[in-house]
């Protein structure tokens, strides 16, 4: 099995619902698939529940699974809302970019995902235990109930795909000695040792060390980055 696919199977049987759709936009945008599962938890899944749903919410005004708000998003207008694999693209582009805008600051582009500020708290959600969290608070929770063995993500460092994809030969030469292709810099990497790697370290696709401790580590391997990319090289 392909990372992309072995990752979607974890998350699948964690209780995530449409896996495969949120995995294929947290790599097409190099975003954690775990923290994007967590922002559909939040928005569509409930307290305690791993899976969101596909549905419309907020008074009419939510669509899909990240609940995209037609009276700020043209999207949210259109057919493609309603369809999990176009509505997770969407909010995994909104989710980079927002990364990008606050310096990878986690909390600052959860916050403003949801209420527009950085500083904003956001809808509350009460848990199951009593305890009342903001909206960022909450998606945390989702997201170590995800990845349990993973601390609060306080800062990621994002678009690793569009690094890849939009610098590939400087990149290729300095983390694989010197080769251009990536094709040719990445045959022989061990597929099974690349899957543990993004096991213990979810942020593999949002942190360009991750791939360069694999690459110094690992015998040299068959498709690495074309696994990661998944034959995509658009980055917002």
């Amino acid at each position: 099995m392909n990372p992309l696919g072995a990752l979607t199977g974890r998350l699948a049987a964690q209780g995530v619902h449409y896996a495969p759709e949120i995995v294929q936009a947290a790599a097409k945008h190099g975003l954690d698939p775990a923290l994007l599962a967590a922002v559909a938890a939040q928005e569509t899944g409930g307290p305690g529940a791993n899976g969101g749903r596909n549905v419309v919410g907020d008074g009419g005004h939510g669509r899909g699974l990240f609940q995209i708000d037609d009276r700020w998003h043209e999207f949210a207008k259109t057919g493609a809302a309603m369809n999990p694999s176009a509505n997770a693209d969407y909010a995994a582009g909104m989710l980079s970019g927002l990364l990008r805008r606050y310096g990878g600051n986690v909390r600052a582009a959860l916050s403003a995902y949801n209420s527009g500020s950085p500083d904003g708290a956001g809808t509350e959600t009460t848990w199951g235990d009593g305890q009342t969290l903001d909206y960022a608070d909450s998606v945390l929770r989702h997201y170590q109930q995800l990845e349990p063995h993973q601390g609060r993500p306080q800062r990621m460092s994002i678009n690793l795909i569009g690094a890849l994809t939009g610098g590939v030969e400087g990149l290729v030469s300095g983390l694989f000695g010197g080769s251009t292709s990536a094709a040719s810099a990445t045959d022989g990497i061990d597929p099974t040792s690349l899957e543990s790697a993004l096991s213990q370290q979810s942020s593999a696709f949002t942190n360009i060390n991750t791939l360069s401790s694999l690459a110094q580590s690992s015998p040299q391997s068959n498709n690495l980055m074309s696994s990661l990319i998944d034959g995509d090289d658009d980055s917002n």
